[in-house]
């Protein structure tokens, strides 16, 4: 599996873009790294960047970088809304995919050390890559901001992780970290007041507010045996915030930044700024996601706002997104183009063509064309898809029937079972054409030894078991997909009963035409055990899908 890690540095300029682009130019030098987003903020005086690559060229990009920023910005001129204490002011590491938490956690005390000797950079780590509990929390490494430093530095219990435990008056501190995805996360508000901002702030972040006698505002701060300052919690787990005005577009927010979108998704933390908003008189006009963020919590949210419209739920990612940009505002202040806020579809952009990237038009013709591939295999996974399309279209407009609203649920479940397998169908139209080539691949390795010809031979039947599971994926997954077809012809739209019937016929072509492509790769299996479970197991699914079939046109017949 590719190893990738993200990294989400965060620089104390966002206004001069020819410094910005010098900074972001030292990444995108480095082979292996991809450069996501830039995001500068003017008001904030802070540009969020992220990139993303396997560990070791991350690493080295974030070293460049941070060099950049130390050589460019002079942090004793800096103001800007946001907390900051350094040029480079945080470098979180974020696993991405085949990396643990734990190895981020290395990982992030190998770019401390390097900034620390390689930079001078004074480093404090946090968060997962914390090395002792107080330094866990960014605030708290961060307290005192920049105006601080001198004497925070002056503490020994402050003592940097990494790197000089001097003053420097020019670069400052940064913090280096392993974390969680983060998503930062805006609230617009009709108001300019920050004060009221920070009320809605604080009745939300999971810190909340310092408890005061009588006035909540003004009156005395309320402590502890200790004299430490008690605390009301906010009402939401895993978030952070602060309000602020935000001078370009004339408004306050509720800036937040949301550490477990699994604990507190963004949907969630919109609703309740919206409540805590209308209980002091302010309303919430839009929001804005800075940076990037998955594409799980756009989904997440889209079906959070169908569900409490009593809407299906199996539509398309693509209305999913639309629903949840629409709910939300996230198009109030600027565009939402989810091909480059949402980070699966921005690593998308620039790789090879898929087959389900083309037009209809497109994929007949390159069926069609003298290459060997697509062939029949994508060609009955295509077919397939379209059959439990066709069943998950009779479920939501089932589920939409005037008079059927109670239902609506019912029918949403069924479409959501489709969507997931005409998903996973069309992903395997590619994969068979992926394990076509793997084959074509072994065939063509080095026959120069023994050795050599030992190991492809070995390569050519790994790849053939390949060729075989990807078709005998397509019988499974099409098979399934019977089942919300026939859940359609029972309870669906009657008027739809067409639509259904010829989504069973579509699955069971796509059944056997896989069924074929499992037989034709098991002649060339050597393993004749697993040759005969392969083909014993196509056997199995075709008469599954022949008597399923059956029933559903009878059905069909009988109600027409």
């Amino acid at each position: 599996m590719t190893r990738l890690i993200e990294c989400v540095p965060n620089f104390s300029e966002g206004r001069d873009m020819d410094l910005i682009r010098a900074i972001t130019a030292e990444i995108e030098a480095v082979d292996g790294v991809e450069l996501l987003d830039v995001d500068p903020g003017k008001a904030t005086n802070r540009t969020v960047v992220t990139f993303v690559g396997e560990p070791e060229p991350v690493i080295e990009a974030a070293v460049r970088a941070g060099r950049k920023a130390a050589e460019l910005i002079d942090m004793s001129k800096h103001s800007g809304e946001h907390p900051r204490f350094g040029a480079m002011d945080v470098c979180p590491l974020v696993p991405v995919a085949g990396v643990t938490m734990e190895e981020a956690a290395a990982y992030a005390h190998e770019l401390a050390r390097r900034l620390g000797e390689e930079v001078g950079l004074t480093i404090y780590c946090y968060e997962s890559a914390a090395r002792e509990p107080r330094r866990k929390n960014l605030a708290s490494v961060r307290s005192g901001e920049y105006e601080g430093l001198r004497e925070k530095l002056a503490d020994p219990a402050w003592k940097p992780d990494f790197g000089p435990a001097t003053f420097n008056a020019r670069s400052g501190a940064t913090a280096v970290g392993a974390r969680d995805f983060l998503v930062a996360y805006n609230v617009n508000l009709n108001t300019t007041s920050t004060r009221r901002a920070n009320a809605i702030a604080f009745d939300v972040r999971e810190k909340g507010r310092q408890k005061r006698k009588g006035n909540p505002i003004t009156g005395e701060i309320e402590r502890d045996a200790s004299g430490a300052p008690l605390w009301i919690p906010g009402s939401l787990k895993c978030v952070k915030g602060i309000g602020w005005y935000i001078e370009e577009y004339g408004v306050a927010q509720i800036s937040m930044n949301l550490t477990n979108i699994a604990v507190t998704p963004m949907h969630v933390a919109f609703d309740e700024c919206c409540e805590r908003a209308r209980d002091r008189g302010v309303r919430v006009t839009g929001s804005e996601v800075v940076g990037l963020l998955p594409l799980a919590a756009m989904l997440d949210a889209g079906r959070y706002f169908l569900r409490k419209q009593q809407r299906s739920l199996g539509v398309s990612d693509a209305e999913l997104i639309k629903i949840a940009v629409k709910s939300m505002g996230l198009d109030e202040l600027a565009p939402f183009d989810p091909a480059e806020k949402i980070i699966e579809y921005k690593l998308r952009k620039g790789a090879p063509t898929r087959l389900v990237d083309l037009s209809l038009e497109g994929f007949v013709q390159e069926t069609a064309s003298e290459s060997v591939a697509p062939g029949g295999g994508s060609v009955s996974a295509a077919v397939g898809a379209l059959g439990a399309a066709l069943g998950t279209m009779v479920a939501n407009l089932s589920s939409h029937k005037p008079g059927w609203d109670e239902r609506w649920e019912e029918f949403s479940d069924e479409a959501v079972k489709g969507k997931a397998l005409h998903e996973r169908l069309l992903r395997l139209v590619d994969e068979d054409t992926e394990a076509f080539n793997a084959i074509m691949a072994a065939f063509r390795l080095p026959q120069a030894s023994e050795a050599d010809k030992a190991a492809r031979a070995a390569a050519i039947q790994s790849a053939t078991r390949g060729a075989i599971e990807v078709p005998l994926a397509v019988m499974e997954t099409a098979v399934a997909a019977l089942e919300v077809l026939d859940a359609m012809v029972e309870r669906g739209m009657q008027s739809s009963l067409s639509d259904a019937g010829v989504g069973a016929l579509c699955v069971r072509t796509a059944v056997f035409g896989a069924g074929l492509n499992v037989r034709i790769n098991c002649k060339d299996l050597k393993d004749a055990a697993a040759r005969d479970a392969y083909v014993g197991r196509a056997d199995e699914l075709e008469a599954r899908a022949l008597a399923r079939e059956g029933e559903i046109l009878a059905k069909i017949r009988a109600k027409l």
